[in-house]
C-alpha cells in the first residue's frame, strides 16, 4: 500500500474527512484488514462515503464505470465485502461504506450438486463468485412467481440477506428433482421443504 493511501485510511479512522471512495481505495482497505475467511462486515460500521458506479446486473456481471471487471479475483474480494440494508447495497471495510447497483441479486447459481433423496436429499448450490451453498433452513429457497406470466423466479440465500438468483438450467434440473407435499410441488433439501408451485396449478399435461 501507497504512504498516501495509508494516511487516507488514517484519516478517516481519526474522523477527519472522508476519502473520496474508488475501487482501488477500496480493494486496498480490504487488503490492509487481511480478514481470515470472509470479512465480518456486519461487526464494521464505518461511514457512508457515497455511491461508486459499480453495478452488478441481472446475469451477476460486474462492472465499475461502465466496463466490465477483468479479474475475477477483484469480484470475489468485492463479493465477499458486500452488504444489503433494506433494499440497497453496499461494499463495507473498516474505514468505508459505499453504495453501489444491483439489478436484481448479487449473485447467480450456477450448479448445485445433490446428495440422497426425498425428505434426506441435500443441496448444494455453487454460485458465480465461487460460494458454496448448502441449502436449508438457515440459507433457504424461495420461488417467485410473475403475476402476470407466472414466469418462476427462484433464488437461494448465500448469507446473512444475500441471494442468488439459480440459473435456468439449474432450476430445471432441480424441478426434476420435486415432488408433491402438502399441497405443493417443491424440493427438498436437508430436512426442508420448500415449495415452488402449488399442486393445482401444475399443467397436467
Amino acid at each position: 500500500m501507497s504512504v498516501s493511501r495509508e494516511t487516507e485510511m488514517a484519516k478517516a479512522m481519526s474522523g477527519q474527512k472522508a476519502v473520496t471512495p474508488s475501487a482501488e481505495g477500496l480493494a486496498a482497505s480490504v487488503r490492509a484488514a487481511k480478514p481470515r475467511g470472509l470479512p465480518p462486515v456486519e461487526k464494521w460500521d464505518p461511514p457512508f462515503c457515497g455511491d461508486l458506479d459499480i453495478r452488478i446486473d441481472r446475469d451477476g456481471r460486474w462492472t465499475y464505470l461502465g466496463s466490465a471487471f477483468g479479474r475475477p479475483e477483484l469480484v470475489r474480494m468485492f463479493a465477499s465485502i458486500l452488504k444489503r440494508e433494506g433494499d440497497r447495497y453496499y461494499l463495507v471495510t473498516p474505514v468505508e461504506k459505499v453504495g453501489i447497483t444491483v439489478e436484481d441479486v448479487p449473485f447467480i447459481a450456477v450448479d448445485f450438486d445433490a446428495e440422497g433423496a426425498a425428505e434426506t436429499q441435500a443441496l448444494t448450490f455453487m454460485t458465480n463468485v465461487g460460494d458454496a451453498v448448502p441449502a436449508g433452513a438457515d440459507l433457504p429457497i424461495r420461488v417467485e412467481r410473475d403475476a402476470e406470466t407466472g414466469e418462476p423466479a427462484p433464488y437461494v440465500r448465500v448469507r446473512r440477506n444475500l441471494e442468488a438468483r439459480i440459473d435456468r438450467k439449474s432450476f430445471y434440473r432441480m424441478v426434476e428433482l420435486c415432488s408433491h407435499h402438502d399441497g405443493w410441488f417443491g424440493v427438498w433439501s436437508r430436512g426442508v421443504f420448500f415449495p415452488v408451485i402449488p399442486s393445482e396449478d401444475l399443467d397436467p399435461a
